[in-house]
């Protein structure tokens, strides 16, 4: 099965460069705004093992649509990306982060991503300011730029790590119920059959 990886954030923060960045090796300043979704498939090697992924790139809209909504539930890690040089799409990710927690599957592996560090010239958010928000909500965070190929593959890389050792703590805690006679609830057999069935 494949790890499905969610890109989203505002518009022009540079999510689809770093979906080509991260999947072929490539760099262009021409692309227009992500209209509805957009996807690449790469595999990975990680600890040894062959690691099929899905990344996907929405829309940098507010409200996601009915589709982009089944998108954010099969999701098995979303990155959120802001421009450092646009402090309004810095502060527009605690939004975000709601349309996650209303969307998303409640154990989703999440990280915040400061795009754009090749201009530090430009730097509206400081990355202590970036790494003191994703404390505040307990998840990863990372410098990155897709231009000067800085971090992308760590990127993904760090969240699928994140992913898979969650996993390997669930699978340890339920081992300990099922031997006390208990065990995973309907809803999360569901959001696992949404996953299975997303592209």
């Amino acid at each position: 099965m494949a790890f499905k990886l969610l890109l989203i954030g505002d518009s022009r923060v540079g999510k689809t460069c770093l979906l080509f960045r991260f999947s072929e090796d490539a760099f262009n300043t021409t692309f227009i705004s992500t209209i509805g979704m957009d996807f690449k498939m790469k595999i990975i090697e990680l600890d040894g093992k062959k690691i099929k992924l899905q990344l996907w790139d929405t829309a940098g809209q507010e409200q996601p649509s009915a589709i982009t909504t089944a998108y954010y539930r099969a999701a098995m890690g979303i990155i959120l990306v802001y421009d450092i040089t646009n402090r309004k799409s810095f502060d527009n990710i605690k939004n975000w982060i709601r349309i996650i927690e209303e969307h998303a599957s409640p154990d989703v592996e999440m990280m915040i991503l400061g795009n754009k560090c090749d201009m530090n010239d430009q730097r509206q958010v400081s990355k202590e300011e970036g790494e003191e928000l994703a404390i505040d909500y307990g998840i990863k965070f990372l410098e990155t730029s897709a231009k000067g190929n800085i971090n992308v593959e760590e990127e993904v890389v760090r969240l699928k790590q994140g992913e898979r050792e969650r996993k390997e703590v669930e699978e340890n805690d339920e081992g300990r119920t099922d031997r006390k006679g208990g065990g995973r609830d309907a809803e999360d057999g569901d959001v696992e059959s949404e996953r299975r069935e997303w592209l």
